[in-house]
This record gives C-alpha cells, structure tokens and sequence, in this order.
C-alpha cells in the first residue's frame, strides 16, 4: 500500500477534463507533486519525456497545457472567488503574464511547423482566499519543476532560452506567493530531490485519470 505525502495533498483533487497526450502528462506531474512535493517533478518530467521520444513540439505543447491551466487558475476562478487585496493584485498581474507566456507558446509551436493543443477543462478544489493562495504556492513551484525538467530535453537552442525566460517568471511567482503566505520560498533547501523514474510512478500513478 502506497503512503501518501500529506505536503500538497490539494494537487490530488485537481481535474482536467480533454485529456490528451500533453495534459496526461501534466496529470501526472500535479500526482507527483501531491505525493512527494511540488519540486521532486523534475525528475518525473524529464523522464516520461525521455521515455516518449518527445519532440520540441511535444514538449511545447506539455508546457502549454500546464500554462492554459495557471492561466484559467488565476483569471477564472481567481475572478469567481472574488479575491481582496496582495491576492488580487498578484493574481490579475500573474493570469495577464500567464496568457503571455499562452501565446508565446502557441507561436513558437506554429512557427516550428506544430499544431497547438486544445485548451483542456480544469476543476480547481479551492473555496476561499486562503485555499486558492495555498494552491497558487503548489502549482507555480510544480510548474518550476516542469520547465526544469523538460527544458534539457529541447534540441533547439532558441526554444531553450525562452524556456529559461519563462521559468524564471515561474519561480518569482512562486516566491511571491511564498512571502506573501509565509511559506518557504524554497521547500526543499538548495537543491531538489532527484527521484528515479520509477519512484515517482510508482506513487503518482494511481492519480492519473486516463
């Protein structure tokens, strides 16, 4: 029997209906970060990459599925839940630099001869303020871990960069969201966990929705 990891056990409620290569993936990654925390993905991402012979394209559209999600995240429900104050101001400039990084994306997909996955539905379990913050915290440091992982697997120099540029955006959103909550800004020291492929399956599997 697998022994949960209680530290982000908000990801494991997370629902993403039109699934497709991009965001089974991405389900995957919200699992490992339910159960081993929000910055142990890396190794899982680039794995199940590796192990699809994923292309640029592929791994554009991964990034793209999970910045569709932030981006409803924070301009959807952050509206529906009618925020107040630091959360407000964050969550409006976060969803509009969020949508930036939805375009860039579906650009470069284009220009390098791809086809833009569809924007997946997304159910978030957060009812008020507090749990919507607490959420923001997870998913800003799992989508740090995202792009880490993924990043090593671009073949094209230029898409490279502007993975770097992005993730760096990531991390300060993550930071933010740290201070203003009084969480850690690095949950898990200097460095992250590394986890072997099968570690991280063995846990997130059972909370991939197929």
């Amino acid at each position: 029997m697998t022994t949960r990891d209680p530290i982000h056990p908000e990801l494991e409620a997370v629902e993403i209906h039109g699934m497709n290569r991009a965001s089974f993936l991405l389900k995957g990654v919200l699992g490992a970060g339910a159960l081993l925390g929000a910055s142990a993905v890396t190794p899982f991402v680039s794995n199940a990459l590796a192990a699809s012979g994923s292309s640029d394209v592929d791994i554009l559209n991964f990034a793209l599925t999970l910045e569709y999600l932030e981006t409803d995240f924070y301009q959807s429900k952050g509206k529906q839940l009618g925020l107040s104050g630091e959360a407000k101001s964050y969550a409006r400039s976060f969803g509009a630099e969020e949508a930036e990084h939805v375009t860039a994306l579906t650009k470069a997909i284009r220009a390098a001869g791809g086809t833009p996955v569809k924007k997946p539905t997304f159910a978030f379990p957060v009812s008020d303020q507090k749990s919507f913050l607490k959420l923001a915290y997870t998913l800003e440091n799992v989508g740090v871990g995202a792009y880490n992982g993924a990043g090593p697997s671009l073949k094209s120099k230029e898409l490279l960069i502007a993975a770097g540029e992005i993730v760096q955006v990531e991390a300060r959103h993550a930071a933010t969201v740290a201070v203003i909550t009084h969480r850690a800004i690095t949950p898990h020291g200097a460095f992250d966990k590394a986890l072997t492929k099968h570690q991280v399956l063995a846990k997130a599997g059972p909370l991939i929705k197929r």
